[in-house]
């Protein structure tokens, strides 16, 4: 659908960015907001997975060498790193603005508490960076969201990939956000009422996304050239090597 676990971290832009650490401290990390409340009503773990398997191989992880360095950026709980270790990924990394839910991860990654728009790692040091879910909640457009594709564009090794799936103003997308405001589809769905509570406490970064698609199309653009581009079901889905 709409959004992902990934996009637990956006809130947390909203507060001071903390040192780069890993590691992170698990203190609170079984009371979820209600955003995150909302989200485990929508998915379940298990299903997040498995939904972004079959996302990664569309977009072309089968080719990609299994030694390749992959970081996950906006990686939340870590169920997209999870999906890569299941493809056979061993070489991983997350980042994350949030403890908390960095703290959740079982994987074998190391994650770390940093902001995407300043990366922890070494120029030309990395394969893939991943994105599911989490440009869509930067607090300021254009601004932030060109900090973080110049980080990713010094990061990525010359023949790397940057992945990205956000939401799309779609037709489609326009029909889920007016069934999901009904009152009594809320009261008889349960995800769509999980849906409509998630876009509702995110609702002033999640506009302001989608009502910038040239600006974000022509910023993505200036630092990566499309290798694959869609649009279609809610979603944009790119992928691209740095210019």
């Amino acid at each position: 659908m709409v959004l992902s676990s990934n996009d637990l971290e956006c809130r947390r832009y909203r507060q001071k960015m903390p040192e780069a650490k890993t590691n992170a401290e698990p203190q609170s990390v079984l009371t979820p907001d209600p955003w995150e409340a909302a989200y485990l009503r929508f998915e379940t773990p298990e299903e997040e997975i498995q939904k972004f398997t079959a996302r990664l191989n569309r977009l072309g992880a089968r080719e990609w060498p299994r030694e390749a360095e992959i970081v996950e950026l906006f990686c939340g709980r870590g169920n997209g790193l999870i999906a890569l270790e299941r493809l056979g990924f061993a070489r991983l990394e997350g980042v994350d603005l949030s403890p908390r839910l960095i703290a959740q991860y079982k994987g074998s990654a190391k994650c770390t508490v940093a902001d995407c728009r300043k990366l922890p790692f070494a120029d030309r040091s990395k394969d893939v960076l991943i994105v599911q879910g989490g440009l869509h909640h930067l607090p300021a457009l254009p601004t932030d969201l060109e900090q973080t594709f110049s980080e990713m564009h010094r990061v990525l090794r010359k023949s790397g990939r940057a992945v990205f799936v956000e939401p799309w103003q779609t037709p489609f997308l326009g029909f889920v956000h007016f069934v999901s405001r009904i009152s009594l589809i809320r009261k008889s769905s349960v995800k769509m009422d999980a849906l409509a509570t998630m876009v509702e406490h995110e609702i002033r970064t999640y506009t302001q996304w989608l009502s910038q698609p040239e600006v974000i199309k022509k910023v993505a653009r200036a630092h990566f050239v499309p290798v694959h581009e869609s649009f279609g079901w809610g979603k944009w889905n790119f992928v691209g090597t740095p210019r």
